[in-house]
């Protein structure tokens, strides 16, 4: 029989990713968002690799992050349209991530990026427990906040100081250091899965915008061709030296000797 007195009183165990919703239900509120965090994900590749070489991270894009418990659930989530978060495994038990949740993970997303239809009020609402803004700076202590207006190509970057979130001054680039990723954060103008417009991009830390798969693809083929015509240019300076050469020594060959 077991003695009462030895007995721990456990809490029930918070639930987990498998035991969250993973959706709302709700529509991607405009076709850039989905290109949008793509482009961001695709171009971080080499980065990711330098920071990560154990592959410890993991990017969500429209997914869940849980702070606190609700019924039902998911009041309780923030969903960013994009955010990083370094040192997590990208699966957990081996399983894909269905959300992310922070009284499991215990690590905070670096960055966070939203990508608002509207003006921006919804991103900027500081409503305690209620309000976007509230919840990254208060409760998620988020270190990077990122609001981007698509319709007004404006663009907003918060770093957490102390308690409180300080807007940004951006550089002499027009971009916003994001420092523990070793990147800036900024707007690029050009088409994008056939879209013309101002797009979020990623540079490094000198200015070099960071490539995504197919521009990086239209690089090395310009720098083969370059690499092509300056080695037929060589060929050609040989030919036409060897050419001057052999003509020097027929005139010579010609010469009278007296």
């Amino acid at each position: 029989m077991t003695d009462p007195t030895t007995q721990l009183d456990i809490p029930r165990a918070f639930p987990d990713h498998t035991q969250l919703p993973e959706s709302d239900g709700t529509f991607v509120k405009n076709f850039q968002e989905h290109p949008q965090s793509i482009l961001l994900t695709d171009s971080l590749g080499s980065v990711l690799q330098r920071l990560h070489p154990d592959g410890q991270y993991c990017i969500g894009q429209d997914s869940g992050i849980y702070w606190r418990e609700t019924d039902p659930p998911e009041k309780g989530a923030e969903a960013p349209d994009w955010f990083y978060v370094g040192d997590v495994p990208p699966q957990l038990d081996g399983r894909y991530r269905r959300s992310y949740v922070l009284w499991r993970e215990l690590i905070t997303p670096t960055i966070v990026l939203e990508f608002a239809s509207g003006d921006g009020s919804q991103e900027r609402d500081q409503t305690p427990f209620k309000g976007k803004f509230w919840v990254y700076e208060r409760v998620m202590r988020v270190p990077y906040y990122g609001i981007y207006e698509i319709i007004t190509g404006k663009l907003e970057v918060y770093h957490l100081v102390d308690v409180t979130y300080q807007k940004l001054t951006p550089n002499e680039r027009g971009h916003y250091p994001i420092l523990p990723m070793q990147v800036e954060l900024g707007l690029w103008q050009g088409n994008y899965q056939n879209q013309e417009m101002l797009w979020l991009r990623w540079w490094d830390l000198s200015g070099n915008l960071l490539l995504i798969g197919n521009e990086q693809v239209v690089l090395e083929r310009q720098r083969a061709e370059q690499e092509h015509q300056r080695a037929e240019q060589e060929r050609q300076r040989a030919e036409a030296a060897e050419r001057e050469l052999a003509h020097l020594r027929s005139l010579l060959q010609h010469q009278d000797p007296a």
